[in-house]
């Protein structure tokens, strides 16, 4: 029963309903494998078997007695940005100590009141801040995947690292995740998983801890297109606990996955050919055209013009909102606290040691830009180019139904290789404009680079309608075949 851990969630689910085998028996293989490869992976922070025994013995009551529901038995590993009833949360920062939530995220909520099963927390960059999740105070997770003939780590992705690499180990059948500027499409890529995140206000960001809240926003990272389809449609609802929560119906995705491209118009934006981006990249995302086409859509040019100022426009305006937001970690209410000899001595002791450095930079540069005689010179000027940005979507989506654009400038670097801040924010180049202007995107494995390491293709779509994405996105998949798995040298 050893491959049961290699299965996709929707062949998982379908053999729980056919009682091919029990949701223990799957929580206990996912369960030993954790076990054999956690110490080399570092995907997990907090392991919760008991607990996963628990619910699995629960899911095979009632699949017993006809009343499953829709993730009935399935064994899911959470980020450890999502507050969790009685296991740790610290968003894999020093400063919320050993923090333990008397509450239940929305998003996993929905996903227990669904029958899933929880194997534990996963590894993340400190507060979500990173490309590479080497900022967690729990140490770096190793990417899966080498390349071909070395035995060095990769990074497996940022900040949702622990996730990506979780999937791609078949630790868990799928993962919660978040993204920010690429947090969830990033990974996802470098591990050859499928990552979406919906548009802004999809899915409830109720006890998610907070890094930039106009930009958060919660999605799965999983095997399959199918299998983020089904997940997604069980943490997206509106939310009343979130006041940017849409009052929207969850559409049935599933459906969408193999709908086909037909008659449908993709756009391609030529701003996203940068300067030297590798040939492989740019080869692969012909192909994806050529796919495309292949299946029946019309391939048009669009412009993004203000594509360029994105970045810049991110890295302002996500460190202002981080630095409202981390304000409240001071050491008076909860987590760590560095006793000093007066009140600001405390708050400067705590938060100097509690936070690590990465964080430290992005609140310094934060507080920065909305300090007096600053904000307008930075942060106002940010958020009317983020409006141009959402306006040069709307006016491409005239012409198209979605864009196609590769997910990442390279496949995964190892530990070290981008030590300059700068080279590391570049890593977002492709996945912040969807973010600035709260649309869906998802990545998408479609083949690897001459070093054996996954590339993705994104699909990013109109406000609302995901549909498209995972239309555009099992296209590509069913194209590219993509099997490849990493070589278990862990």
């Amino acid at each position: 029963m050893t491959d049961l851990t290699k299965l996709t969630l929707a062949a998982a689910l379908d053999g729980l309903s056919a009682k091919a085998f029990s949701s223990r028996e799957l929580t206990e293989a996912f369960i030993k494998e954790i076990e054999a490869s956690n110490d080399t992976l570092n995907a997990y922070v907090v392991k919760t078997p008991e607990k996963a025994l628990a619910m699995a013995d629960a899911a095979d009551a009632k699949i017993a007695a006809g009343e499953a529901r829709a993730l009935e038995g399935a064994p899911l590993g959470v980020k450890d940005l999502y507050c969790t009833k009685d296991v740790r949360t610290t968003a894999c920062s020093n400063i919320l100590g050993e923090f333990t939530p008397t509450y239940e995220s929305t998003v996993t909520q929905q996903l227990w009141d669904r029958g899933a099963v929880m194997l534990g927390k996963l590894n993340m960059d400190e507060f979500a801040m990173g490309s590479s999740n080497e900022t967690s105070r729990f140490g770096p997770p190793a990417n899966p995947w080498r390349r071909e003939g070395s035995n060095q780590n990769l990074t497996p992705g940022g900040s949702s690292g622990g996730s990506a690499a979780a999937v791609a180990a078949d630790l868990c059948l799928g993962a919660t995740a978040s993204d920010t500027g690429g947090s969830i499409r990033q990974p996802a890529s470098f591990t050859g998983t499928v990552g979406i995140k919906p548009t802004y206000g999809r899915a409830s960001r109720y006890g998610m801890v907070a890094f930039a809240s106009s930009l958060d926003q919660a999605g799965p990272i999983a095997k399959t297109v199918e299998d983020s389809a089904i997940l997604l449609e069980a943490m997206c609802g509106h939310d009343a606990k979130d006041s940017t929560s849409l009052p929207e119906p969850v559409p049935a995705w599933r459906e969408s996955v193999k709908q086909g491209v037909k008659g449908m118009k993709i756009g391609i934006p030529k701003e996203y050919r940068v300067d030297n981006m590798p040939d492989e990249i740019e080869a692969l995302w012909t192909q994806g055209v050529k796919w495309l086409e292949e299946q029946g859509a019309e391939i048009v040019d669009v412009s993004l013009p203000h594509t360029k100022y994105a970045l810049p426009a991110y890295y302002i305006v996500a460190p202002a909102e981080a630095s409202s937001n981390l304000a409240r970690y001071d050491g008076m209410r909860y987590g760590t606290r560095v006793q000093g000899d007066n009140l600001v001595n405390t708050y400067e002791g705590t938060r100097s040691e509690g936070f690590g450095a990465e964080v430290q930079r992005r609140l310094m540069i934060g507080t920065y830009v909305l300090s007096s005689g600053y904000y307008d010179a930075y942060y106002l000027r940010a958020q009317k180019v983020r409006t141009k940005i959402l306006n040069d979507f709307i006016e491409a989506y005239e012409k198209c139904d979605a864009l196609l654009t590769p997910t990442c400038p390279s496949a995964a670097f190892a530990y070290g290789e981008k030590a300059d801040p700068v080279q590391m924010y570049l890593n977002d180049i492709f996945t912040v404009t969807a973010n600035l202007a709260g649309l869906p995107g998802i990545s998408v494995p479609a083949a690897l680079d001459s070093q054996g390491l996954p590339l993705g293709l994104q699909v990013i779509g109109k406000a609302l309608d995901e549909a498209s994405c995972f239309r555009v996105a099992g296209a590509i998949e069913e194209a590219a075949g993509f099997v490849a798995k990493p070589q278990k040298w862990w």
